[in-house]
């Protein structure tokens, strides 16, 4: 049976080496450019993660006639200080080399957003292909928002991990390019946060007791985007 292209993009996104597809390849260009889009970013994240760890260099042991006294007159043994020392090594370096990537503690929400939109390359495709009402209503479900069309051509739509919540990533088309909206019903805040990078502008607002961002391209208009999220947009709860 022919896949389609939500289907398709689903499958490939999760594996990018599914080559069970070629009925639906063979009739889809824009498809076969997001499998090999898919293909050069899974080689690009493979090359990341193959860290090359350096060899262990320990620092010259102490006299530990001299720095160590203990009450029972026992003194630490050589293996006990290589052990040590090698742990301390260890922890330091790998908290360097995996400051950034997953799991890692951001200064703020907008740090977050910022870098869950940068880290998501493949939501941002300029596409005419909207995401079925079905996998919409499923990402956004009734408990947590109603949503209405009005916003504009949904492309994208997944939940993602935000301050520890799944939370609704969607995309729609702009003026000048794609644009992300993430709803977060948990993340209450006092004011609009702006959000700024060397490639993204975007705000966060307060939506009663949660927050939406939304992030764009530097040429976007904001404010015509702002409106018609916040009118299409209610929480649940």
């Amino acid at each position: 049976m022919t896949m389609n292209c939500e289907d398709y993009r689903q499958t490939i996104a999760e594996d990018p080496n599914f080559d069970d597809g070629d009925g639906h390849l063979s009739e889809c260009s824009e498809c076969r450019t997001y499998r090999d889009e898919m293909r050069v970013l899974d080689v690009k994240i493979g090359r990341a993660l193959a860290l090359e760890v350096p060899d262990l260099v320990l620092p010259d042991l102490p006299d530990l006639e001299n720095v160590v006294s203990l009450s029972d007159r026992r003194r630490l043994s050589t293996p006990t200080w290589f052990a040590m020392a090698a742990t301390v090594l260890l922890a330091v370096f790998f908290g360097v080399r995996f400051i950034g990537g997953d799991g890692v503690v951001y200064d703020s929400l907008a740090d977050e957003v910022l870098a869950h939109v940068s880290h998501s390359p493949m939501a941002l495709r300029v596409t005419d292909v909207a995401v079925s009402d079905d996998h919409l209503h499923e990402v956004v479900p009734a408990n947590i928002a109603e949503m209405d069309e009005s916003t504009g051509l949904i492309t994208f739509a997944e939940s993602c991990p935000i301050n520890g919540h799944n939370v609704p990533h969607l995309v729609i088309q702009g003026r000048y390019g794609p644009i992300t909206i993430i709803l977060m019903p948990d993340e209450k805040i006092s004011s609009a946060i702006a959000l700024s990078d060397e490639n993204q502008q975007g705000v966060i607002l307060p939506v009663g007791d949660g927050s939406i961002a939304i992030v764009a391209g530097p040429d976007e208009a904001l404010d015509e985007v702002q409106k018609k999220v916040l009118k299409s947009v209610v929480w649940s709860t």
